[in-house]
């Protein structure tokens, strides 16, 4: 067993690395420019929208208070002419860019300690490297991949969407997996 403190430095290293590797793929690949499409007539739909003085959140359309609404004559009617879909409602004003890496760095050492916390307590210090690689990899990937195809299942995004992000995931574990066989206690 090996304690998250002698793993600190594979944790940085590995949200560091991920961190880095995360900006090529999205900035200088620009294969995930087909995640999102414009909509039409979008500045008649965005003003519409403002009318409507909608708060940051997240909205289904068409609504239903409950099941037994979600099956009534009128709701089907109003599925079956769509659209159907969910919204999400940012805060107006510019994106905060800075915040948001942040957050996502955050979010990269935050499974770089799962992925600490699994491999120290399954691994031993000496362990080799390709299987240090392969229990570190392996949580990483969970954490940055899997998650995306529950998002194809009820929220609709497309299976094109999650197939890129599964890739991505799939780049993210093993590049973490890697920074952890590299580093491991020996």
């Amino acid at each position: 067993m090996v304690s998250l403190l002698a793993l600190w430095l594979p944790i940085v290293v590995a949200a560091v690395l991920v961190f880095l590797v995360s900006s090529v793929l999205h900035m200088a690949l620009k294969y995930h420019r087909a995640d999102y499409k414009k909509l039409p007539r979008e500045s008649a739909i965005l003003d519409a929208m403002r009318g409507e003085d909608l708060v940051p959140g997240y909205y289904f359309f068409p609504w239903a208070s409950d099941m037994k609404e979600m099956s009534s004559p009128a709701m089907l009617e109003k599925q079956k002419r769509g659209p159907v879909g969910m919204l999400t409602v940012r805060p107006s004003g510019a994106t905060n860019m800075a915040a948001h890496l942040g957050l996502w760095f955050g979010f990269s050492l935050v499974v770089s300690v799962f992925a600490a916390y699994i491999a120290g307590r399954t691994l031993v210090v000496g362990a080799p490297y390709l299987t240090v690689f392969r229990v570190a990899g392996a949580v990483a990937f969970m954490a940055y991949g899997l998650g995306e195809i529950s998002d194809s299942i009820w929220k609709g995004q497309p299976w094109s969407n999650t197939l890129r992000a599964l890739f991505d995931g799939l780049v993210y574990g093993l590049v973490t997996g890697g920074a952890f066989g590299w580093l491991w206690p020996r």
